[in-house]
């Protein structure tokens, strides 16, 4: 699978910290009814690569990755735990050959022009854009589409269900990523319905 393609599954890639193993699979089902198939689970907590594998083996219909890729270990760890995709918060030529080596698809963070550059030299042309609200957000992807018009951007970072359709709307947006479908409230009172419910809107956004 390439990374572009888990634009097909829907608008909204949701960024997940699971804090708790025992809520891996119950929210990951909760994401699915709400008709949200790729995850991604970060590796910002001591479970995230259990919460991976348990979602890999026990929610097949889920399509599991992990983000906050940083160093090589994260990379093989995110592999061996089940992972089909990574996701880094930047980028470097160690962590696109190190993905490549190992048959993870990666999608790499960047935020500067000089960064997309190296991200094209490496054969990466999809392209997380973060923290995309704090650098720039949709004017930033707008400059960006004139001098790297074939790349596509997947934003993350301060989206939300408000601004969602503004950076969707941008023919260099194929699809963007947020924090917002499983909230720090909603998890710690295991409201799956509402978790459900917010997939179900976010699967909804039209632009």
């Amino acid at each position: 699978m390439k990374t572009n393609e888990l634009a097909n599954f829907g608008p909204v890639i949701p960024v997940i910290v699971i804090d708790k193993i025992e809520d891996a699979v119950p929210m990951a089902e909760a994401l699915l009814e709400g008709g949200i198939r790729v995850l991604e689970v970060t590796l910002r907590s001591q479970c995230a690569l259990h919460a991976i594998e348990a979602i890999a083996k026990n929610v097949p219909d889920a399509i599991v990755g992990a983000g906050t890729l940083r160093t090589k270990a994260d990379a093989t760890n995110a592999k061996i735990a089940g992972s089909k995709f990574a996701v880094s918060p930047g980028y470097s030529t160690n962590m696109g050959a190190i993905c490549k080596e190992i048959d993870l698809p990666l999608l790499p963070g960047v935020s500067t022009g000089s960064e997309i550059m190296m991200a094209n030299d490496d054969g990466y042309d999809f392209l997380k854009l973060f923290p995309a609200v704090a650098v720039g957000g949709v004017n930033l992807l707008k400059g960006f589409s004139g001098p790297f018009a074939d790349v596509k951007f997947c934003p993350t970072g301060g989206v939300t269900i408000n601004n969602a359709p503004d950076f969707l709307a941008l023919p260099n947006v194929i699809v963007c990523g947020g924090t917002w479908l499983t909230p720090k409230d909603l998890v710690n009172q295991k409201n799956w319905p509402a978790i459900s419910q917010l997939a179900k809107e976010a699967s909804a956004i039209t632009y």
